[in-house]
């Protein structure tokens, strides 16, 4: 015989909980991000317009070219940090082409509008 004392049943884990106010800042960064993407196309035009929307559609392309989760391809376009890499070393850097900018801004508005609507990696 154990001599253990009894374990306590764990709490269930209640779907959702605590995603709200997280869900609520993605949506409020999404937002910015769409803005501040509309307006650097309209100050820049075409090329940049075009940059952002083919970038925010970028996991739907990679989807649409047989990547699947969970591969690495599929994780590295999902993750917030590269897009933002992008915005600060274009900001911080020598390269000035705001085709770039924009596609950063369109990309990181697509992850944040899946972390919005629940979508995206478990693991952030």
């Amino acid at each position: 015989m154990s001599t253990e004392p009894p374990r306590e049943a764990a709490s269930p884990r209640i779907p959702g909980v605590g995603s709200r106010p997280k869900r609520i800042v993605w949506g409020a960064v999404a937002l910015f991000l769409a803005a501040f993407a509309v307006f650097e196309s309209q100050k820049y035009a075409l090329p940049t317009t075009a940059a952002a929307l083919v970038f925010f559609a970028l996991p739907d392309l990679t989807r649409l070219a047989g990547v699947r989760p969970p591969g690495a391809l599929h994780q590295a376009v999902n993750r917030v940090w590269i897009p933002l890499v992008v915005l600060v070393g274009y900001t911080f850097g020598p390269i000035v082409w705001p085709p770039l900018f924009t596609a950063g801004l369109g990309w990181l508005t697509r992850i944040a509008l899946d972390r919005t609507l629940g979508r995206g990696l478990a693991s952030t």
